[in-house]
């Protein structure tokens, strides 16, 4: 659900929650572009939209969008 600016165009930003955070991201961002930025390896990340484990495979193609609620969780390495 993405409002439009005045002349019709979309907005530069929507608002998302992130890890119980309320962000700013850029529109037309997907999920796999949105782990890029948070400097997050997609292979190394679970993603929770809006409940909802996202596959693997729908991270690149997944758009972020406007009120998602995005879960993640990251596995470190150790021992």
């Amino acid at each position: 659900m993405t409002t439009a600016k005045a002349g019709g165009m979309p907005p530069d930003n929507v608002s998302i929650i992130l890890n119980g955070e309320r962000r700013r991201v850029a529109a037309g961002l997907s999920v796999y572009g949105l782990l890029r930025s948070l400097k997050l390896e997609p292979g190394m990340v679970v993603v929770e939209r809006n409940r909802e484990i996202l596959a693997r495979d729908a991270i690149g193609i997944t758009a972020v969008e406007d009120g998602d609620r995005i879960e993640l969780v990251h596995f470190v390495g150790g021992g």
